[in-house]
């Protein structure tokens, strides 16, 4: 099974422009989550899809893959189902891989890589949710799945809904999942997915992924225990992933 990881990257953004780009002492945001997907033992290539030169030419200059899309694609996925179009080799599933964790694990991606088969439609991780900063926040994406480890439902609130008892007490009454934002997508159901049009439920949650179940298709779920991942969205973040570097060097 040959399977591709691709890194959306844009340059554009509200909270923190041209973040791929800023320095994390002596190497780009881009090229550090770059060098940590290489070192999956599952992928057979890693690109960066990307809607800006400089980014293009900085990922060329350090020897890295990387291919132009579209500056119109609304979502990453839509930016990785072009990038897997434009590649000249035919892959099995493409993994989607966040251009602004510079810290990724690849054993994470290793552990999604090693769960699909060509069964698969979609997959993603999940991780038990342990604190009640996590499940009360609608930054994280919490979901409940089936017997079959397959996702029924994403959603910013939390889910499921303890009937007895307070939300202070809820951790523990049941199992809370988190969503963990790797997707894996089989070559063909990734071009299916990108020609729905957005959901009712999609644009409630703002979760793209409650289109797929809406529309169908199946989401495997794979648990893992691993440390989270610090994923950068403003200047702030930015300066506590460099006190985190500091203080390995």
């Amino acid at each position: 099974m040959k399977i591709i990881g691709i890194i959306p990257a844009r340059y554009t953004s509200t909270r923190f422009p041209g973040k791929p780009l800023v320095d994390m002492l002596g190497q780009t945001m881009i090229q550090r989550v770059y060098n940590q997907v290489k070192k999956s033992k599952h992928l057979k290539q890693v690109v960066v899809a990307t809607d800006d030169q400089r980014i293009y030419d900085h990922v060329l200059s350090f020897g890295g893959n990387a291919c132009m899309t579209s500056g119109n694609h609304l979502s990453g996925t839509d930016r990785c189902h072009e990038a897997l179009k434009k590649e000249k080799e035919n892959f099995d599933f493409a993994i989607n891989i966040q251009g602004d964790e510079p810290f990724i694990d690849p054993n994470q991606i290793d552990l999604l890589c090693s769960s699909i088969t060509l069964q698969t439609e979609l997959a993603t991780l999940i991780q038990k949710i342990s604190t009640l900063e996590q499940l009360n926040s609608p930054g994280e994406a919490k979901v409940v799945i089936n017997k079959d480890q397959e996702a029924i439902y994403f959603s910013r609130s939390p889910i499921p809904f303890v009937q007895k008892g307070d939300l202070k007490d809820w951790i523990g009454k049941t199992t809370f999942y988190r969503h963990v934002g790797l997707y894996a997508y089989r070559a063909d159901v990734l071009e299916k997915i990108t020609k729905l049009s957005p959901s009712l439920l999609e644009k409630a949650e703002s979760l793209e992924q409650l289109r797929w179940i809406e529309n169908g298709f199946k989401i495997k779920t794979v648990e893992t225990e691993m440390e989270e991942s610090i994923c950068i969205d403003t200047p702030e973040d930015l300066q506590k992933a460099l006190q985190i570097l500091k203080a390995s060097v």
